[in-house]
């Protein structure tokens, strides 16, 4: 496992837990989207509890060059694909039901 996965997981996971997460509108739409009944403070629970062994790597954001983190849990049994980038928060960036198009080349 790449040592850098503990820290984000961690600090993830500290962020999510004070509440200082942000959602993109395209992250809204896909929550909501899911049928699960999930809303902003279940995704934000989702992210307080991810391990570092549901990292599935990190890629670079094509717009502003920063990492951008993916992971991959599972929800009421439902795969999901989170993309998370750090700043003095968590934004989110993806959250939906895992595809086939979510197997892009992460590091």
């Amino acid at each position: 496992m790449e040592s850098w996965v503990w820290w984000v997981v961690t600090r993830i996971r500290v962020l999510a837990a004070a509440g200082h997460v942000r959602f993109t509108r395209k992250a809204l739409v896909e929550l909501h989207g899911l049928g699960l009944g999930l809303d902003e403070s279940d995704a934000g629970e989702v992210l307080a509890s991810l391990s570092p062994t549901e990292s599935a790597g990190r890629t670079r954001s094509a717009c502003s060059g920063e990492w951008m983190y993916v992971f991959k849990p599972q929800v009421s049994a439902v795969p999901l694909y989170l993309k998370v980038i750090l700043r003095d928060e968590c934004v989110l960036i993806s959250f939906h039901a895992q595809d086939e198009s979510d197997e892009e080349d992460v590091s």
